[in-house]
């Protein structure tokens, strides 16, 4: 069985773990870095007392299955419409909305929680995963492409022989970073990356009732950080360090990425402070290392993901 050969599906569920039938037509992702596997697994341990010592066999008990995956950030070529991932965004805490012609954009909620089931098809094999929620983290460099990380946790319904799907994957491709228009607190700093996290904590609760052993698997903390590198500069200039100290609260943006209508994208976030400072270096000149919370202004503001 060959690792290249595999095709990921991903279809948002009307009704938690129940499985909405993704098809290759209409739900596959193009993914990269793909790993899958057990996770919380429970395994019971037999300590009983005997005439000798030798140690029991363990007792399989529950399992959950976690599915991770890259993608590159791109829109869906057309404005106004979702990008092939956006079920995933939705089932990581984020709301869609949709304006027709103009505008996809992501922000984060604290209700109304949506959950995804995700196909994997390997050469010949298929798992089947329900009730999927989870965490995403962005990374992107100057001069190249944005990359979204999905670290998804789900029930696994089923694991099968089945024929490799044969999908229908979007054409547009990926942007890249470069004349961006960075700023952080309005000015521009000169960053050689953004990372950020959005540092959902999710739970996965014991249930007795259900099949496996657990429970609706749950997001119940966020804490969206991040880090940027800006070169250093003239206190007059820029003063990093005394925002640092002061704790004061900055909006960053991206700027728009991409030059083609329904393939650009912009990342905003309205209240960032540094949580730590450090010095650093990038081919001999001069850095800052600075770790980053994105804050809320009012509400489930603390960031925003926008596809134009």
């Amino acid at each position: 069985m060959l690792t290249k050969k595999s095709v990921v599906l991903a279809k948002i569920e009307t009704t938690y773990n129940t499985d909405p039938t993704p098809v290759a037509a209409t739900d596959a992702l193009k993914v990269e870095n793909l790993s899958h596997g057990p996770a919380n697994q429970k395994m019971v341990e037999q300590a009983n007392v005997k005439n000798t010592l030798g140690k029991e066999k363990s007792l399989f008990g529950a399992t959950l299955w976690q599915v991770s995956f890259d993608v590159l950030v791109k829109g869906s070529g057309a404005a106004g419409t979702a990008p092939e991932y956006a079920p995933l965004l939705r089932a990581c805490g984020f709301g869609e909305t949709l304006v027709a012609s103009t505008s996809a954009t992501y922000a984060p909620v604290s209700t109304g929680f949506e959950s995804v089931t995700i196909y994997v098809y390997e050469d010949g094999k298929l798992y089947k995963v329900t009730g999927c929620v989870g965490n995403v983290a962005f990374a992107g460099e100057a001069g190249g492409a944005g990359k979204l990380t999905f670290t998804m946790t789900g029930h696994k319904l089923s694991r099968e022989d089945a024929t490799l799907a044969s999908p229908t994957l979007d054409t547009t491709e990926a942007p890249i970073i470069k004349s961006a228009g960075f700023t952080i607190d309005s000015y521009a700093a000169v960053i050689s990356a953004l990372n950020f996290d959005m540092g959902n904590q999710v739970i996965t609760p014991p249930d007795i009732n259900s099949p496996d052993g657990f429970g609706e698997i749950q997001i119940t903390d966020r804490d969206i950080n991040g880090t940027i590198d800006p070169e250093d500069q003239l206190i007059a200039t820029k003063d990093f360090l005394a925002d640092w100290e002061a704790g004061t609260e900055m909006a960053l943006t991206t700027g728009v990425i991409g030059g083609a209508a329904g393939n650009q994208f912009q990342i905003s976030m309205p209240a960032v402070s540094y949580r730590d400072a450090s010095l650093g270096e990038r081919d001999g000149l001069r850095t800052m290392e600075l770790p980053f919370g994105a804050h809320e202004v009012s509400g489930d503001d603390g960031i925003s993901l926008v596809f134009i």
